[in-house]
């Protein structure tokens, strides 16, 4: 049997090293891709999900809050405008006494 000539073993050994280094060279790029991408979204002041979870849930709870303490100022304007008719009715007859 003819044995290999010794070229293509020092040609599969150079192709094997050429990958291996294009891969590391992927794999910095793709670092390095990946911290810039980072850093333009800390520069850009973007707010996490959780965060705009708990505001929206805090502002639920403020228009909530708003809208019970409508209701009970309306429903204590209507009480203060009968006491005033009350009034009123007691005095037009404490005038005609």
């Amino acid at each position: 049997m003819a044995e290999r000539p010794r070229f293509f073993d020092d040609l599969a050994g150079v192709a094997g090293g050429a990958i291996s280094a294009l891969a590391g060279l992927r794999e910095e790029i793709e670092a390095l891709a990946r911290a810039r991408i980072d850093e333009a979204i800390r520069r850009l002041d973007l707010v996490r999900r959780e965060e705009l979870d708990a505001a929206a849930e805090l502002a639920a709870n403020a228009r909530a809050g708003q809208e019970a303490a409508e209701a009970q100022l309306h429903d204590v304007q209507q009480r203060l405008a009968a006491l005033e008719v009350r009034v009123s009715a007691l005095e037009v007859r404490k005038d005609a006494e």
